[in-house]
């Protein structure tokens, strides 16, 4: 909004004017922290000081000594409510330190404490409902998704998208369990075979349709905060951590797997592209891996020292992509044609 507008509003007995003095002041603020950025910064509060730390491991110590009172002088009746009383009371703080005190560390402590609760609760609840065990793992982990969508929406914490997003990646695998998937999992290769399409279909089929959806969500939030300046930029970026391993080890596992390094090498490239397009580098985080595989492909060695040109290699590899990101970027959407939700994504312009 230009000063026009706000004088306008004034005027109208829409703002007064100390509104619309501290809405200016928030504006002028928010466009000074972003001019201060750097050009590649993709930003990222995990806290804001140690004292965030020192009241994250206070509320750890004290949220598990009243779980332990409620469990020890509750008897076995309440025992099985003590994860929900542990849940109630995470919320209750929590409009302490997210909404009063804006504290991030905290705030992430205490809604997995809330989640935690939640989905311990669930599952003993469903259990004794005589359901069978897939029902009950199902059911629990979507009652503790929603929960944590509650909590999204009273507190606004971009942190809870990746609690949902673990919930309800814990109900797709319960959709999807086997005891053949189970058994893969003991074995040496159990890893590849979970996660190919053709080993494993069902289960891999679900981890890929859930790493699309999270990587659309995320997209919905990025488009809504281009300039990544709010928390709708910091909730895409805990979208984008759970869509990544779950896209990047699908495809390029079975693709492994078929013998394929040829087209491993392809699907890394374009995972590289479209994470220079959408401006995250968790996509690239999550192959980094399967990059060192393809490295000592085209080496064509892997034993005796082989491995320490490798590393070499993909460190050297990364770190210039890291450095010149902006510019890769810039490149890379100059030579893209225009494509719908193009002028919705951050910006992008090179820098010397």
């Amino acid at each position: 909004m230009t000063p026009e507008d706000l004088r306008a509003a004034v005027a109208a007995g829409i703002l007064t004017e100390a509104q619309a003095a501290s809405l200016t002041a928030l504006a002028n603020d928010r466009s000074g922290k972003r001019a201060a950025l750097p050009a590649e910064d993709e930003p990222f509060e995990f806290f804001r000081g140690f004292s965030e730390i020192f009241i994250s491991i206070g509320l750890v110590i004290l949220l598990s000594g009243v779980s332990a009172l409620l469990a020890v002088f509750g008897g076995f009746a309440l025992l099985t409510l003590v994860p929900l009383a542990t849940a109630a009371i995470a919320w209750w703080w929590a409009g302490y330190f997210t909404l009063k005190r804006r504290m991030t560390l905290p705030s992430m402590v205490l809604a997995t404490a809330f989640g935690i609760g939640l989905v311990i609760f669930a599952f003993t609840v469903l259990a004794h409902a005589g359901l069978d065990e897939r029902m009950v793992a199902i059911l629990g982990f979507l009652l503790s998704a929603l929960g944590m969508m509650a909590w999204y929406r009273r507190f606004r914490l971009p942190f809870s998208a990746f609690l949902t997003g673990g919930f309800l990646l814990g109900a797709t695998y319960s959709i999807t369990a086997s005891a053949a998937n189970l058994a893969g999992m003991m074995g040496s290769d159990g890893y590849q075979a979970l996660f190919d399409l053709g080993e494993s279909p069902a289960f891999a089929t679900a981890t890929l349709l859930f790493g699309i959806g999270a990587f659309l969500v995320g997209m919905w939030f990025d488009t809504r905060d281009p300039h990544r300046l709010g928390r709708h930029a910091a909730t895409a970026f805990w979208c984008h951590l759970l869509a990544a391993p779950a896209l990047v080890n699908t495809v390029a596992v079975t693709l492994l797997n078929g013998g394929g390094v040829g087209l491993l090498a392809i699907a890394l490239l374009l995972i590289t592209v479209l994470a220079l397009v959408i401006d995250r580098r968790s996509f690239l985080t999550a192959a980094i891996a399967y990059i060192a595989i393809v490295i000592g492909w085209v080496m064509g060695e892997a034993g005796g020292t082989g491995w320490i040109f490798i590393l070499i290699t993909l460190g050297a590899l990364i770190t210039g992509i890291g450095t010149w990101w902006v510019q890769l970027r810039a490149w890379v959407m100059r030579v893209l044609p225009d494509f719908p939700g193009k002028s919705r994504l951050p910006p992008y312009g090179s820098t010397e």
